[in-house]
């Protein structure tokens, strides 16, 4: 009878270890909605690698186009124009492992500001979501927050864990999100993917 009884909690020890291990990155992600949305600066330096999503976003956001470069002429005649903000443009994928001695190109800042990872999130562009209704208090505040519509999961592996939100109105306009695992538990974002045309 004892012998029994050990079993069925080591059975039920391992279901309890599966769905924990299975189910952490979706509580990461929603750890990670919620920081942003409330400004929750330390939470965030916990669960997102700035560097790297960094790094990821540079190459999709594009700079702003200079007004006072004519249309006909190249970008490759700015060196003469502007010598000291060419040779800051080009070493700036070298910058990454002075940080935070480098600057954050100014382009960036608004991807990796709290508020700007909310919207991320939620599908949004920084600065184009649609503002949210405000929470309900007491009950109605927790059944709201666990009817949230849950990312999509595109890839699960071991270390690795992709998910993908849109916004309601454009389900063409798919923001993907990689977490890599840092402990048995915990994940860490590494790596953002925008929509298509959208980093411009």
């Amino acid at each position: 009878m004892v012998r029994r009884q050990l079993f069925q909690i080591f059975v039920l020890s391992l279901v309890l270890f599966g769905l924990a291990f299975t189910l952490a990155p979706w509580f990461a992600f929603r750890a990670l909605k919620a920081n942003a949305r409330d400004h929750d600066v330390a939470g965030l330096a916990q669960m997102v690698d700035a560097r790297a999503v960094r790094a990821s976003l540079r190459d999709q956001v594009q700079a702003p186009a200079r007004p006072d470069l004519p249309a006909n002429e190249s970008p490759a005649a700015e060196i003469w124009r502007d010598p000291m903000g060419a040779m800051r443009r080009a070493l700036e994928p070298f910058t990454e492992p002075l940080e935070p001695l480098a600057p954050m190109p100014a382009r960036l800042e608004p991807y990796l500001a709290p508020e700007g990872l909310y919207d991320l999130t939620r599908g949004y562009m920084p600065g184009t979501a649609p503002p949210e209704p405000p929470t309900p208090e007491g009950l109605a505040g927790l059944t709201a927050a666990l009817s949230e519509p849950l990312p999509t999961l595109r890839f699960w592996g071991i270390d690795r864990v992709r998910f993908a939100v849109h916004p309601p109105e454009r389900p063409e306009a798919i923001t993907v999100f990689t977490f890599q695992r840092t402990a048995l538990f915990q994940w860490m974002l590494v790596h953002v993917r925008l929509p298509d045309g959208d980093g411009a």
